[in-house]
C-alpha cells in the first residue's frame, strides 16, 4: 500500500514526489535510466534544486508558468520538478507541434520562461516576435543569440533549495488538451490533485512497488505519459526509462530488450506495430521482463489484445482516463478483464452515465460519462464557458459515451460528438473501427458520419492498408461485407475511402473532426 499522508492545507507535490524518497532512504536508488546514464534519486533532487534556483534568479515567482518543450530526457524532469518546488507552474507541451501552436500555448498561458532544446528552438524563434509574455528563452544543448544555456544555468546555481510553502489548492501543473475536437484548452491541476486520482490506479491495476521499472511509449508531455513516467514512478519510489526518440516499433523492442522494464505503457496502434515487427523478427527481442502491460488513449480492439496475450501470455489492462480528471479512472484489473471493454470503475471515483438532461440512463444504454473525484481539474484557463459546460459542482462531464453491462464493465462508444446515427439508430465509430481492424488488409482506420443522396447520415470509413494490399472497389466491398458479417447490418460503412495516413493528435488519437472536414471540403473522392 502507498502511504498517503493526511492532506493539510500546506502541501508541495514536488516535496512529496522527490524529497520524501530521500527521507525514506532511497537517495542512492536508481530513479532514471537514460541512454548510458543511471541517475539516482539524490542526483535528481540535486538537479531539480539547481533548476529551481536558476528560475528564481531569473525572477520566476509563485504561480508563474514555465513552459517545457523537451523530449523525454532528464532535463524534462529537472525542469518539471524544479518549477514545482519553487511554487511555479510547469506547462509541458508537445514536441511535435507547429510554430503557430507554440505561439498559442505561450501567449495563452502567459509563460515567462520557456525551456526547450537546440533541435526545437528554431520553431520558437520563428514566432518569437509575436510572443507577448515570454521573458527568458532557455535552451538545452547549443544555445543561440538571445537564448540562455540550460547547462550553464544549472552549473552556476546552488543545489540547496527548500520547497516553497504552497497550499494544496495552489496550481501545480497545466497541460493543454490534445485537441481531438478543436482548439486545445489549458487544463489546470492543483497540488493535491494527484493524491486523489493516482494512488487507486497504482495499487489496484499496477500493484506497483519501488522495485518496478517503467517504460512508456507515450511521452511525458501527454497526460497518459505523465501518469506513467512521472506520477506512478515517483509516487512509488520506482525507476523510469526515458527515451527521446519516437516510439517506433524497433525503438520500443530495443528499449524493452536492453533495459528490461517490468511495466510497459502504450497505445493500441503502437502495440499493433510492435506485434507486426516481432512476427518479422522472431527471436530477436526479449520481452520476458514485462509483468504488466497497459493501454489507454484510444479503445483497445479485441484483436490486438488477443494477439498480445497469445504472444506473451500477458493481458493488456486497457483503461480510460483524461487530462481533465488527471489519470485513469476506469480500467481492467488483474483477474477481472473483459477484452474490448475499458474495465470497471476504480476505488476513489464515482461515475454516472447520463443523457443530455443529466439524468442517469439504465445499464445497457449509452450515456455521457460523468466522473467525481477531488483530483479533477477545477477549471480550464480562460475558458469560462467551457468550464461551465464540463463541470457541475463536484461532477465532471468527460464527453465520452459509454454503456455499462450487468457486471459493471464500461464499454466505450466514442466521443459525444463522434457518435452518428444510421437508420435512426446510434452507431459507435469505435465499434466499427474495431471490426475493420480484424481484417488482414487494414492497418488503421477512422469512421465518421457522411450524408447520402437522401440526406441521411451513414458510416464512412477511412482506411490505411497494410503493405501488400491495393485499394480497389473489390476490396471496398469485401470490407463492407466483413463488417456486416460481424455486427448489425446498419452499422457497416456505406463508403470506404483508402488513404495514406490518418490525421492524429501528437498523442496518437484519430482526429475525426479533421476527417469530417475532408468530406466537407470535398478533399476525398
Amino acid at each position: 500500500m502507498i502511504n498517503i499522508p493526511a492532506m493539510t492545507d500546506e502541501f508541495n507535490l514536488g516535496d512529496f514526489l522527490l524529497d520524501r524518497h530521500i527521507r525514506e532512504g532511497r537517495g542512492d536508488k536508481a530513479a532514471i535510466y537514460y541512454k548510458d546514464k543511471v541517475i539516482t534519486y539524490r542526483e535528481l533532487l540535486d538537479a531539480a534544486n539547481r533548476t529551481g534556483n536558476a528560475l528564481l534568479e531569473l525572477g520566476v515567482e509563485e504561480e508563474n508558468r514555465v513552459m517545457i518543450c523537451l523530449p523525454d530526457c532528464p532535463e524534462f524532469l529537472y525542469s518539471y520538478f524544479g518549477a514545482m518546488r519553487i511554487g511555479a507552474v510547469p506547462v509541458p507541451v508537445s514536441t511535435m507541434a507547429l510554430p503557430q501552436d507554440y505561439k498559442y500555448y505561450l501567449n495563452d498561458s502567459r509563460a515567462k520562461v520557456l525551456i526547450t532544446d537546440e533541435d526545437l528552438a528554431p520553431k520558437f524563434v520563428e514566432v518569437s516576435q509575436e510572443l507577448r509574455y515570454l521573458r527568458h528563452f532557455i535552451v538545452s544543448g547549443k544555445s543561440g543569440s538571445g537564448q540562455l544555456s540550460f547547462e550553464d544555468l544549472l552549473e552556476q546555481a546552488s543545489s540547496s533549495l527548500e520547497p516553497a510553502l504552497t497550499s494544496k489548492d495552489d496550481m501545480v501543473f497545466w497541460l493543454y488538451s490534445s485537441g481531438t475536437t478543436g482548439t486545445p484548452k489549458g487544463v489546470v491541476h492543483l497540488h493535491h490533485d494527484m493524491m486523489f486520482f493516482m494512488p487507486p490506479y497504482c495499487e489496484k491495476v499496477l500493484s506497483m512497488t519501488e522495485d518496478d521499472i517503467v517504460y512508456s511509449a507515450s511521452k511525458m508531455y501527454f497526460s497518459y505519459g505523465r501518469n506513467a513516467s512521472i506520477e506512478t514512478v515517483f509516487l512509488c519510489g520506482a525507476a523510469v526509462i526515458l527515451v527521446p526518440e519516437l516510439p517506433k516499433p524497433e525503438v520500443v523492442a530495443e528499449v524493452i530488450t536492453r533495459y528490461k522494464p517490468t511495466l510497459y505503457f502504450s497505445i493500441p496502434t503502437s502495440y499493433m506495430g510492435v506485434l507486426d515487427l516481432l512476427e518479422k523478427e522472431e527471436g530477436k527481442y526479449d520481452f520476458s521482463s514485462l509483468r504488466v502491460c497497459i493501454s489507454a488513449g484510444e479503445a483497445m480492439p479485441k484483436v490486438i489484445f488477443d494477439r498480445w496475450e497469445k504472444k506473451f501470455g500477458i493481458e493488456i489492462f486497457d483503461g480510460i482516463g483524461s487530462t481533465d480528471v488527471g489519470g485513469i479512472y476506469i480500467s481492467n484489473l488483474p483477474g477481472k478483464v473483459k477484452p474490448g471493454s475499458c474495465g470497471v470503475l476504480l476505488p476513489g471515483f464515482e461515475a454516472k452515465l447520463a443523457d443530455d438532461d443529466v439524468k442517469e440512463v439504465p445499464d445497457g444504454e449509452v450515456g455521457s460519462l460523468w466522473i467525481k473525484n477531488d483530483g479533477t481539474t477545477p477549471f480550464y484557463w480562460k475558458k469560462h464557458q467551457k468550464s461551465k459546460e464540463a463541470i457541475l459542482g463536484e461532477w465532471f462531464n468527460t464527453g465520452d459515451q459509454f454503456y455499462k453491462d450487468s457486471d459493471d464493465f464500461y464499454w466505450f462508444s466514442g466521443r459525444g460528438d463522434d457518435m452518428l446515427k444510421a437508420g435512426g439508430i446510434w452507431v459507435s465509430p469505435v465499434e466499427v473501427e474495431g471490426i475493420l481492424l480484424e481484417h488482414p488488409a487494414v492497418l488503421e482506420c477512422g469512421v465518421v458520419g457522411n450524408v447520402d443522396a437522401a440526406n441521411l447520415e451513414k458510416p464512412l470509413a477511412f482506411v490505411v492498408l497494410r503493405e501488400g494490399y491495393e485499394a480497389s472497389s473489390q476490396l471496398e466491398r469485401e470490407l463492407q461485407d466483413f463488417v456486416r458479417s460481424k455486427t448489425a447490418s446498419y452499422k457497416y460503412p456505406r463508403w470506404v475511402k483508402f488513404v495514406e495516413e490518418l490525421p492524429r493528435t501528437a498523442s496518437g488519437k484519430v482526429q475525426r473532426f479533421k476527417l469530417r472536414a475532408l468530406l466537407k471540403d470535398n478533399k476525398v473522392s
